[in-house]
């Protein structure tokens, strides 16, 4: 009997939980609850946990991020074996070694059936704890506030970061409900927690650097049912943590003729005396406008690497910090895309932040 490729066949688990979907209802406002939200949402389709940021170890300036998504497969819902996928859980992880404009990337994929003696993968329902193989990150809650903990141990480099809050978590879009596409059944819960502090070890072929006491990283959780309008071919999105302490969220969904479906995002101050109350962009208010692209020589897309973004917020320009930062993720999510360090400057040409810029779909429509 014939038998698919492994990666073909975790693609097509992964297809048939995160396809486009017809006649999805529009998701309720609801106040998200803590630490419950902190954790997995199995009922919704698509979920994602999503840690960027940058630091110095020495003279040494590095990006990094890590990714753990989590989809339900739809097929095997009503399934009674206790071998059903009932969900995947994926990760992706990458380190930018700006210095030498190299980026490492890696990836993981596995099924979970609710059996933890067959499981090698699990999403806690309670907070954050998801654990993927010896991929794993997990929240604590301490007198100090949120700590998370992520472990990453890829083949060329190795991730043993400890992340703590500084600021109180950032709700997007109305009180964490995302508007994500022109009608409401697009939409996300999602919230953010900017300006993380960062410490640990990063490990590029078994060179360990340790890291400043500067770093710097942001996380966002998103869960829907539906994001993606039928019509988009993918995001530009950008989470910068600015060097006074602000917080800058753009995004905007494309659709395969480039243009805006959509687009959104906040701003939130900071002030020595603690964080102003954030501005949450409307749609029409935040527009993109590339600047310069670059050509990929693996894939052949074409990325804009540098971006004015005008927002209500001000205008503002993002600049990778490294061109080819493109990540080949096929053998888990069947999707090419750019995801990146990126430098923030504001109009009088100030370098005001630095953070992540993604951009989807433009090495062939994203399904989602």
């Amino acid at each position: 009997m014939y038998r698919q490729p492994p990666v073909l066949l975790r693609r097509s688990l992964l297809l048939a939980g995160l396809g486009h979907v017809a006649g999805v209802q529009a998701l309720p406002w609801r106040q998200l609850a803590f630490p419950r939200d902190f954790g997995a949402h199995p009922d919704l389709r698509t979920e994602w946990w999503y840690i960027t940021g940058h630091a110095s170890a020495g003279d040494r300036l590095f990006g990094y991020q890590l990714t753990f998504f989590r989809s339900r497969v739809d097929a095997t819902q009503g399934m009674v074996s206790r071998l059903a996928a009932r969900q995947l859980i994926f990760a992706h992880a990458a380190v930018t070694d700006v210095q030498n404009k190299k980026l490492w990337h890696d990836q993981r994929i596995a099924r979970t059936s609710g059996d933890t003696r067959l499981d090698q993968a699990h999403a806690s329902e309670r907070d954050t704890d998801i654990a993927l193989r010896d991929w794993t990150l997990k929240r604590h809650d301490t007198p100090a506030g949120d700590v998370y903990e992520a472990r990453i141990m890829a083949n060329d480099f190795q991730l043993a970061l400890q992340f703590t809050a500084r600021q109180p978590l950032l709700l997007q879009g109305e009180q964490g409900l995302s508007r994500k596409g022109p009608t409401p059944a697009q939409a996300s819960y999602y919230y953010s927690q900017p300006q993380l502090a960062a410490r640990g070890s990063i490990t590029l072929r078994g060179l360990r650097h340790a890291i400043d006491a500067n770093a710097s990283a942001w996380l966002d959780h998103e869960w829907s049912e539906a994001l993606l309008h039928p019509e988009a071919a993918g995001w530009d999105w950008i989470g910068i943590n600015l060097f006074d302490g602000s917080a800058l969220t753009a995004f905007r969904l494309r659709d395969r003729s480039g243009h805006a479906l959509w687009s959104g995002g906040s701003f939130r101050p900071g002030t020595q005396a603690g964080q102003g109350s954030p501005r949450i962009f409307q749609n029409s208010e935040v527009h993109f406008t590339p600047q310069r692209h670059w050509v990929s020589p693996a894939s052949q897309a074409r990325y804009p690497v540098a971006w004015t973004v005008q927002t209500p917020a001000g205008l503002f320009t993002v600049k990778a910090v490294v061109d080819n930062q493109e990540l080949d993720s096929r053998a888990s999510t069947g999707a090419i895309y750019w995801e990146g360090l990126s430098e923030l400057f504001d109009s009088q040409g100030r370098h005001v932040g630095r953070g992540y810029l993604e951009m989807t779909g433009y090495a062939g429509a994203l399904r989602m």
